[in-house]
């Protein structure tokens, strides 16, 4: 009797991650480092399994999706704030007190990550503390420098100098070239502007923001005498 059918290929074990109860090694480092997360990477039959991997979650930080987040959430403070009702109510949250009978505004500061519902009362999220802080930090211009990218990573080491010279922060790499419309390949080494609260207190609470280049630099600003 004759077999109508080749052998069956069996894809090889992968290696579960130690991490989370959901995923695999591969993907949570890919997750890790992508805006897609974990979900984004899987296909669709395995989605529900891989959803809320906190390898790769918002909530997390330093993933790819934490950085957007705050980025993200920076920019709604400057640009496009929540009314003054629920700023109120916001800071009400981050300061511990009472919340009851703000149905109306509650759902405006949810839908954007800002609090979130436990045991049916709304309480403030680590974005919704960014979003604070967003509003009342000083933020201006200032003088980086790009060290160097990782593409696969998808990430810049950004030095600051206004911040802590010598204390190099890390911002995706995406960031940059969208803000400045540069390719990745040219931003080693290189001297731009950005916006940013040079008070933070520790490098994950300092937000850096619309990236572009920096015009002529003094010569005694740039390392070889010249300006670039």
């Amino acid at each position: 009797m004759t077999e109508s059918f080749g052998p069956k290929y069996v894809r090889p074990p992968q290696k579960d991650c130690p991490n989370c109860g959901c995923c695999t090694v591969d993907l949570c480092d890919r997750g890790r480092n992508s805006v897609m997360e974990c979900i984004g990477l899987t296909p669709q039959e395995h989605k529900e399994t891989v959803y809320g991997c906190p390898c790769s979650a918002a909530t997390t930080r330093h993933t790819a999706s934490w950085r957007v987040a705050q980025v993200r959430v920076t920019r709604l403070a400057r640009e496009m704030p929540v009314d003054e009702a629920a700023e109120k109510l916001l800071r009400r949250l981050a300061d511990a007190g009472e919340a009851q009978g703000d149905a109306v505004l509650a759902p405006q500061l949810k839908v954007r990550g800002l609090i979130q519902i436990i045991n049916a009362l709304p309480a403030i999220t680590e974005l919704g503390r960014t979003y604070l802080a967003a509003r009342d930090d000083v933020r201006a211009a200032t003088v980086v420098q790009v060290l160097d990218v990782d593409k696969k990573a998808r990430t810049a080491r950004i030095e600051v100098a206004a911040w802590r010279p010598g204390e190099p922060v890390t911002v995706l790499m995406d960031q940059v070239t969208n803000d400045s419309g540069l390719d990745a390949d040219q931003l080693p080494g290189r001297w731009m502007e950005a916006e940013a609260n040079c008070h933070a207190e520790d490098p994950d609470r300092l937000v850096l923001t619309y990236f572009r280049d920096a015009p002529q630099l003094p010569q005694e600003w740039t390392a070889g005498g010249e300006a670039e």
